[in-house]
């Protein structure tokens, strides 16, 4: 059994809560810009920290008016937008726990939030979302609230509010510690029913204290900005949203992906974060672009240049030859890149899966560095991460300050420190499987730490594939690479108990059409599964793949699926993890018919 530990170099307060941020940033730099708000004409309005106490104490009141007690359960169902900051503030101040709910949720998964948590109110975005839980109203005997973003939520709270006063709210708002309920968040459930984590109030300032010290090239730099746009619902976002304020660092708000480049390119982040799935795309897009332009093998040089411009600055030597191609395609490539994210990002922050190196090695070689960190949502998100000094492409970094990490016997990565969750609400049994008693979360990711205690991430333990032959294969190595291809969406690699190592495929809908004009094809994906020009270049990657591994790991066979999975089919979840056990499920005949 190996362990590491890093030492704890940051005082945690023994006091006060989340809140107290807010108030100390009104009360010593109240012009401060906190927020800048997307407005209709597509520029930004700020919002200084002084404007942002005043929002919040407005619309908490409007909480406490309306029977919201300590302790209680307050639900929010929205994209990321302004509001979604402004109410997770609110429902602190009037003492209450947070739940967020993916705007993408079903009725049925909402039911479920809702109930288990004992919410008694939510708060939705717009009318879809309120209609889904108004269909669920007789069942909910605890939600007693329901009020709509768009409806004028805000307004009608800080209306119902007037008559509280202001020592009222400042009574309640000093009336909860570190050890009260901050939030509670539903795992996405990528197997079985999403669980809720509790997580205190204790764990996020562990949690931000070390994070924000230890980036303090991210969060503590002149003019330090970030857009966020992934779901306020996952803890990642969640936790960069809480540094944010933390540090005073302008923070914007985007839930519209499909026109997040122009919003980049006014807003002009200092950093940005995502999850592995946003930097392929970002990179597969870029690729499948300049083959559509006939430049192809101009960006595909300048890809492996850039990939060997960043081993060598690991390896400590730079080869000539590496240096003068890498300042040419600087100048062709690389500044285009860095100016769709809005030319000032140096910095880009990705978790919830594994990146992979070769996207690390890419980014960074093009001039912005990729932290790569690694937590769960039971861990208040980061546990571990790579620092813009202290960095190892292809690991998830050092375990943060006072955090300390284990390998078991098994394999299994095991933590154990102050941004650790107290538990799973209401199931006690879920606990006591997770958490043990001497403290280590059991994570059920399976990984290595080397000498200087940087971690690997091989595999999840319950994904480790065991052939017939014996060998054990851990899928992420395969599917990683394989998505590495710009016509790739998505891969599943399958063989446990089989005799050697099969996967399944699915295209990109959004780059197959250029594909197919440079190819001469006719007809929709569906029609094409099996065309030997596709299959050829799916062959391509998979054999890419295959270079990671041994022979008796590489994928054997594989068969393109006629559509991509997807969050709505219930195939992935909202932070674009693939379900497993759906897919294997839902995909049984197909891969049945790999081995017949």
């Amino acid at each position: 059994m190996r362990e590491y530990s890093t030492p704890q170099t940051i005082e945690i307060p023994t006091t006060g809560n989340l809140t107290d941020d807010v108030v100390r940033n009104a009360a010593e730099a109240p012009e401060v810009v906190q927020f800048s708000r997307a407005t209709a004409d597509g520029g930004w309005a700020d919002v200084t920290c002084a404007a942002f106490l005043d929002e919040v104490t407005a619309v908490a009141k409007g909480l406490i008016a309306s029977g919201i007690e300590r302790g209680d359960r307050v639900a929010v169902i929205s994209r990321t937008r302004y509001e979604w900051t402004l109410l997770d503030y609110a429902i602190w101040f009037a003492g209450a726990a947070t739940v967020p709910i993916y705007e993408s949720s079903s009725e049925e998964q909402i039911q479920w939030i809702l109930s288990d948590s004992g919410a008694r109110a939510v708060v939705c975005e717009d009318a879809t979302h309120l209609a889904r839980v108004d269909a669920l109203r007789a069942g909910l005997t605890d939600l007693e609230h329901v009020w709509t973003i768009d409806d004028g939520a805000v307004a009608a709270l800080t209306t119902a509010g007037a008559g509280v006063a202001d020592a009222d709210l400042e009574e309640r708002r000093t009336s909860v510690g570190p050890a009260d309920l901050a939030t509670l968040i539903y795992t996405s459930g990528t197997t079985g029913r999403p669980k809720g984590c509790m997580l205190t109030h204790d764990n996020f300032q562990t949690e931000l204290c070390v994070a924000v010290a230890e980036l303090e090239r991210l969060f503590d730099t002149e003019g330090a900005s970030t857009l966020l746009f992934l779901p306020l619902a996952h803890v990642f976002a969640r936790i960069i949203q809480v540094g944010c304020v933390k540090s005073r660092t302008r923070l914007g708000h985007s839930a519209d992906i499909k026109n997040l480049l122009p919003q980049l390119a006014t807003f002009r982040p200092t950093f940005i974060l995502a999850v592995p799935r946003v930097f392929e795309k970002v990179f597969n897009t870029a690729s499948q672009k300049a083959t559509a332009d006939g430049k192809g093998k101009i960006f595909d040089r300048a890809a492996e240049t850039a990939i060997a411009y960043s081993r060598a600055l690991d390896g400590g030597r730079m080869p000539l030859r590496v240096r003068t191609q890498h300042a040419l395609f600087g100048r062709l490539v690389y500044g285009k890149l860095r100016t769709a994210l809005g030319g000032n990002c140096e910095f880009a922050v990705s978790g919830g899966a594994p990146l992979g190196e070769r996207l690390g090695h890419f980014y960074r070689g093009i001039g912005v560095t990729v932290l790569e960190g690694y937590g769960l949502t039971e861990t208040t998100a980061a546990l571990t991460v790579n620092l813009p000094d202290a960095q190892k492409v292809g690991t998830v970094g050092r375990p943060l300050p006072g955090t300390a990490v284990r390998i078991a016997d098994d394999g299994e990565l095991l933590f154990r420190g102050g941004q650790v969750f107290t538990g799973y609400w209401n199931n006690p049994a879920a606990t006591a499987e997770a958490l043990d008693e001497g403290g280590w979360f059991h994570t059920g990711d399976v990984g290595e730490v080397d000498d200087e205690g940087f971690v690997r991430i091989t595999g999840r333990k319950k994904e480790i594939l065991v052939t017939a032959g014996g060998k054990n294969v851990a899928p992420a190595v395969l599917e990683d690479r394989v998505r590495a291809s710009a016509l790739v969406s998505q891969c599943l690699v399958v063989g446990d108990g089989q005799p050697f190592i099969g996967a399944l495929v699915t295209i990109d809908e959004e780059a197959f059409p250029a594909w197919a004009e440079h190819h001469g094809k006719t007809g929709k994906i569906a029609d094409l599964v099996d065309d030997d020009d596709l299959r050829a270049e799916i062959q391509a990657a998979v054999d890419e793949a295959n270079k990671a591994v041994s022979k008796a790991e590489s994928i054997r066979k594989f068969t393109i699926l006629p559509a991509d999975w997807t969050e709505e089919a219930g195939q992935v979840t909202p932070s674009l993890k693939l379900k497993r056990n759906v897919v294997m499920r839902e995909c049984r005949d197909e891969i049945a018919a790999l081995y017949s």
